[in-house]
């Protein structure tokens, strides 16, 4: 970042990620895959020697890419930069191991194969580690914003997306994203395939799980300022006595609902009340008829309404 330069959201973010411990050695691995897929170029250099290069933009990201490396497998890549004129004179990051370096990287992501005769091969396969624990999967897409995501400043709007090279990305995310309950969606952008996130309490329960506690706590405070200035229009424009009385119920619903979510996730209720709560949070100036017919499939008032108690009635028990 420049000398002036205010930080981005997206930085913010990042930084936060970087500065986390680095974790047990399950994840520290599962960290080390992901930044393997989205920024890591495999090369070979003959006699059955391989090398493997990290670019990365981000000093940060491949400062902690280095301490990864050198703490859970004790290898120590060479660190060079690089400079390109048309990106405006950005500097690049590139680590690179080779000779037996690498050789320990791809043995620890099942890459490489010895046949009887004692040769080594390359696997055709994608950097992988198994991700049965949760720990894992966090580390995972914390990796992956690190090596090929960004988020937009939810001051202008909510979109979290990751773009990468590597083909086999995309569904290795979409099926981690599955297993968190988090709803995505995905979309070509110049022939590759972009994996994205809409709307405030996916990027914050996406945040949330990769560590950044931080940057969930700014979302929302920007969240509420929005809903509290959208509130205020639109109240002006209404009964002044039934506006006030929904906007308390609603008020009061949507900071139930942050408790919930805050405490364990909105990705562990049921799906009707995964999608009312997600409504609520997005629309806290909405009557619950208005709620009902934005649902899919359309629920009517007395529907919503149950559904509403249920949402309370878990805050409570919380």
């Amino acid at each position: 970042m420049r000398t002036g330069e205010k930080q981005s959201f997206a930085g913010r973010v990042r930084e936060e990620l970087i500065r986390l411990p680095a974790g047990k050695p399950c994840c520290m691995l599962s960290e080390i895959s992901a930044l393997t897929q989205t920024s890591g170029h495999l090369s070979f250099r003959g006699g059955g020697w391989f090398s493997v290069s990290y670019r990365l933009e981000d000093a940060g990201a491949a400062r902690r890419l280095f301490q990864l490396l050198r703490k859970r497998l004790n290898v120590k890549p060479m660190l060079h930069f690089t400079q390109t004129a048309r990106l405006g004179g950005r500097r690049t990051c590139v680590l690179t191991l080779t000779g037996e370096d690498a050789r320990t990287l791809l043995d620890a992501l099942h890459m490489t194969e010895t046949d009887e005769r004692g040769q080594i091969h390359l696997r055709r396969t994608v950097p992988r580690h198994p991700m049965t624990r949760q720990c894992c999967r966090r580390a995972f897409l914390r990796g992956t914003f690190l090596g090929a995501g960004t988020v937009t400043n939810p001051e202008k709007g909510y979109h979290f997306e990751w773009k990468a090279e590597d083909e086999h990305l995309p569904g290795v995310l979409e099926k981690l994203l599955e297993k968190c309950g988090l709803p995505f969606h995905t979309y070509e952008r110049m022939g590759q395939r972009v994996v994205y996130l809409k709307g405030a309490q996916q990027i914050a329960d996406v945040l949330a799980l990769m560590g950044a506690g931080q940057s969930v706590l700014e979302l929302e405070n920007i969240r509420i300022r929005k809903q509290l200035r959208a509130a205020a229009v639109r109240a002006a424009n209404c009964d002044e006595h039934n506006g006030e009385r929904m906007l308390d119920a609603a008020q009061k619903q949507a900071e139930a609902i942050r408790q919930i979510s805050l405490k364990q996730g909105l990705f562990t209720l049921p799906r009707t009340l995964q999608d009312l709560a997600r409504l609520r949070l997005e629309n806290p100036d909405l009557s619950l008829k208005e709620l009902g017919e934005m649902l899919d499939p359309p629920v009517g008032k007395s529907g919503v309404n149950h559904r509403m108690r249920r949402l309370m009635e878990i805050a409570g028990e919380i």
